[in-house]
């Protein structure tokens, strides 16, 4: 009998991976990362709990590395199969695994001059460049809305999660011994009032249901809010002349602040500001998100149409949309960005400032009261953006303390998950005969709080235990 157990994202939001049994093939859903404090990146070091090199497929939902990381581990223990993903989450996935492979190695080296010194035994990054570049070598991505079988009796579709670029919920039709079983994963659902993707596609029947639940205990701030903050503190910003400054991820946040940018550009409402997008891995994506605007809602790319003159080299894209953006690829062509005083809107990472270009931005600027610093995404306990937020009256870079005189903003309505009544809202489409739900990706407040939230509305919610198997 086809079988499910649960390997991650069971225990807190990170680490997205399912192992599908049915006869004698076996299909990994996902193979992400533990992220977080040290004990759950200790997780990422310990061998797979199945036989790798019995695998006959892998399927990942998304690109980001909480559910895609662990894809190098599996390449470099002797998986030898195809790896199915979406078209763009394939090309971001490159992006975004080779940056954390360029990490490892980073952090690796510096870990182990050091213990060189203290006459320890040397460490080895979790994965290389390598490992990554062969990892790509099997990804295969296909298109939105169409059935494909991945092996023998189990075929997989994928429908738009609304989440990021590619983004996908994941479709997994079994059949065993004349059956036919229908699995369902909402991978990361998108929040509705997001700009450029389009809202989470519809599902009506399943046997099993696997929904995230990282936002399962909030609602996020209407749009037209922050929307209303956002420009208040651009103008406020133009009329200091200081600089504004926007810790922000790479996939999916910064491409969102650009067109809100944009937006407001096209109102006459941001004359002044030229915007530097300062992140390479950035840019990258950003350039990934022009390739395939053909997955945008109707709403802004007829938007990005309209302000689009006919010649440019980004015709058609975010470039048209918002002619103030300038990318600074090259570290000369960042460090030129210092002497900038006034007048310029920085969009760096990291989003919760703990490395990258951001913190150089913070050095130059941070002290300055007319500086202002935006907050566009969520910043976990313990990071340095969580302490500015929190109210912080210095900020450490190398051996330095910077004074924090420059004005701190936090709009929460930027998320790119759904809220908890988008997830309900989600969930109210299946048919009458609703299928056995099991609540992950989230943490256990939150899924507690969603448990309690879809079973009042008729479903016997559960929460899986990490090993947990269940049947189809």
């Amino acid at each position: 009998m086809a079988s499910l157990t649960f390997y991650g994202a069971v225990e807190g939001v990170t680490g997205s991976m399912y192992l599908l049994e049915a006869g004698d093939k076996k299909v990994l859903l996902d193979c992400g990362l533990f992220q977080g404090r040290r004990k759950e990146e200790a997780a990422n070091h310990q061998p797979f709990p199945f036989r790798v090199s019995e695998l006959d497929a892998v399927v990942v939902s998304h690109a980001h590395l909480d559910h895609s990381g662990r894809l190098p581990l599996l390449v470099a223990g002797g998986y030898k199969g195809p790896i199915y993903m979406t078209n763009p989450t394939s090309d971001l996935v490159a992006v975004l695994l080779k940056d954390a492979a360029s990490l490892q190695e980073r952090d690796a080296e510096w870990e182990n001059k050091r213990r060189r010194r203290a006459g320890k035994k040397e460490v080895e990054p979790l994965y290389t460049l390598e490992d990554v570049d062969d990892t790509l070598s099997f990804c295969r991505g296909l298109a939105y809305y169409q059935r494909h079988y991945v092996t023998a009796g189990i075929a997989v579709c994928f429908q738009d999660a609304g989440h990021i670029l590619g983004s996908a919920i994941v479709e997994i039709f079994v059949t065993e011994n004349g059956q036919h079983k229908k699995l369902v994963f909402s991978g990361d659902l998108g929040n509705s009032q997001a700009a450029l993707l389009r809202d989470p596609s519809i599902v009506e029947n399943a046997d099993i249901v696997l929904l995230e639940s990282t936002y399962g205990d909030r609602e996020h701030r209407t749009m037209a809010e922050t929307l209303k903050e956002f420009e208040d503190v651009i103008q406020e910003a133009s009329a200091n002349g200081g600089n504004i400054l926007i810790p922000s991820f790479a996939v999916g946040r910064t491409q969102e602040i650009i067109f809100r940018l944009g937006e407001l550009y096209q109102k006459g409402k941001l004359t002044h500001q030229v915007v530097y997008l300062d992140s390479p891995m950035a840019i990258a994506v950003t350039e990934i998100y022009h390739r395939y605007q053909h997955v945008y809602n109707e709403e802004d790319m007829q938007a990005i149409e309209q302000h689009s003159p006919a010649g440019m080299m980004h015709s058609k894209s975010l470039h048209s949309f918002l002619p103030t953006l300038r990318y600074s690829t090259t570290t000369e062509e960042s460090i030129a960005l210092n002497r900038i005083v006034s007048g310029a809107i920085f969009i760096a990472g990291s989003g919760m400032c703990n490395g990258g270009r951001i913190r150089h931005h913070f050095k130059h600027n941070l002290w300055r009261k007319q500086s202002h610093v935006i907050f566009v995404g969520f910043q976990a306990v313990g990071t340095p953006g969580r302490a500015l937020v929190d109210g912080a009256k210095t900020f450490k870079i190398g051996g330095d303390d910077i004074a924090v005189k420059a004005q701190i903003h936090t709009l929460g309505g930027f998320s790119a998950h759904a809220s908890q009544s988008q997830l309900l809202e989600w969930l109210s489409h299946f048919k009458a005969v609703k299928p056995r739900l099991f609540l992950v990706h989230g943490e256990s407040g939150a899924k507690a709080a969603l448990k309690q939230a879809v079973d009042a509305q008729g479903w016997q919610a559960v929460i899986p235990e990490l090993g947990q198997t269940v049947t189809l």
